[in-house]
C-alpha cells in the first residue's frame, strides 16, 4: 500500500518561502496522480496543487497560482511544493495525497492522504 510522508513545513513571515516534500513508498505501479491539499482550522480541506497521472498536466487553486509550484520525480517517489510569496491565508496543515483518477485539468481525485501532514504558518 502506498505510504506518504510530508515534511518541510514551518513558520515564516508573509512574503517568505517554504518548500514542502513528500516521500512516497510502498507502491508497485506509478499509475497514480499526486497532489497537495491543505486544511485550515474551521475550514474544509482543499486542493492546492495536483498533477495528473502522467504528470503532464497540473492543477493549481486560483489562490496559489503564480506563487506555488508542484513538481515530482519521474519515479514518483518524491513530490514537492515550492511556495513563494506566502500569505497569512496560506496558513494550514498541508497534506500530500495520491489517487487513481485525475481530470483533464490535472486535478487529482485523491483517495489517500499522508497521515501526519505538515504545518505551515505564515505571520503578517
Amino acid at each position: 500500500q502506498v505510504q506518504l510522508a510530508e515534511s518541510g513545513g514551518g513558520s515564516v513571515q508573509a512574503g517568505g518561502s517554504l518548500r514542502l516534500s513528500c516521500a512516497a513508498s510502498g507502491y508497485t505501479s506509478t499509475r497514480f496522480c499526486m497532489g497537495w491539499f491543505r486544511q485550515a482550522p474551521g475550514k474544509e480541506r482543499e486542493a492546492v496543487a495536483t498533477t495528473s497521472i502522467t504528470g503532464r498536466s497540473t492543477y493549481y487553486a486560483d489562490s496559489v497560482k503564480g506563487r506555488f509550484t508542484i513538481s515530482q520525480t519521474n519515479a514518483k517517489n518524491m513530490l514537492y511544493l515550492q511556495m513563494n510569496s506566502l500569505k497569512p491565508e496560506d496558513t494550514a496543515m498541508y497534506y500530500c495525497a495520491a489517487g487513481l483518477h485525475a481530470d483533464v485539468r490535472g486535478y487529482c481525485y485523491a483517495s489517500l492522504y499522508g497521515g501526519q501532514g505538515t504545518q505551515v504558518t505564515v505571520s503578517s
